[in-house]
């Protein structure tokens, strides 16, 4: 485990594993962190096939330093990105659920630095769609007056989600401008999702425009898309992608 202090000043965990290009950059979802089920199966899948890996801690997620509630998915982009700068040449970024967003985000903004993507249950626009716009008003009043509210979650104790964290994510909305993916895209979506909506999944193809994006349906898949066949799927999707880096007109490194 290894630390970076980024220019904002936060402090990251993250673990590289050297090999070959493109190498693979895993973007963790929303409060999980680089110990979970597919990180570590990439990491696994790193050292059996020798491409490298790059999987990392947002800042306030697992062993980064600050507070959970302090970010916002401004920082956590910024935190991708500073890993990104870390690896060597255009890199497959894999996202999960809220990592799928982040990967979109810097997929359009620095293609050049993007040989493929995979989404798995991505989950553009979650603090719009799937937080603010179902939140009832008496849920609106707390967090606009205090500034946090509680919200169940199946995973564990209930989770904060803060004012902060909604307006700021105004700004890198996805789904309510054009998204140009110069890169392939494969995008992995179990039917049984619970937290992300497999319609979810089809408004993010319907939206986005590019040379080569797929996307795959999970019949009875959850959201944590980590059973060993669905774990093979994510594998799979990087072979693909590192075979056929060359449909990115901006990629210019090797597989």
């Amino acid at each position: 485990m290894e630390r970076l202090i980024t220019a904002q000043g936060r402090s990251i965990s993250y673990a590289q594993t050297p090999g070959r290009g493109p190498g693979v950059l895993f973007l963790g979802g929303f409060r999980s962190d680089m110990t979970g089920t597919k990180a570590l199966y990439l990491q696994d899948r790193a050292a059996r096939t020798g491409r490298a890996l790059m999987r990392f801690d947002y800042s306030g997620h697992g062993s980064s330093a600050g507070q959970f509630t302090d970010g916002t998915i401004g920082d956590w982009m910024q935190d991708a990105l500073a890993m990104l700068d870390l690896t060597e040449g255009p890199q497959i970024l894999v996202g999960s659920s809220m990592g799928g967003w982040i990967a979109l985000l810097i997929a359009q903004a620095f293609p050049a630095r993007v040989a493929g993507l995979v989404t798995i249950a991505a989950a553009p626009d979650f603090t719009e769609d799937s937080m603010w716009a179902e939140f009832d008003p008496k849920a609106r009043q707390t967090l606009t007056e205090q500034g946090i509210i509680h919200l169940p979650s199946a995973y564990g104790d209930p989770y904060p989600v803060t004012l902060r964290l909604i307006e700021e994510a105004r700004n890198h909305l996805i789904l309510r401008q054009p998204l140009v993916l110069l890169m392939p895209v494969r995008m992995l979506q179990g039917t049984a999702d619970k937290d992300v909506n497999p319609a979810v999944a089809m408004r993010l193809l319907d939206h986005a425009t590019g040379p080569d994006i797929r996307l795959t349906l999970v019949k009875g898949a959850d959201h944590r898309f980590s059973e060993p066949a669905q774990l093979d799927l994510i594998g799979a999707a990087i072979d693909d992608l590192a075979g056929n880096v060359g449909l990115n007109p901006r990629y210019t490194g090797t597989a």
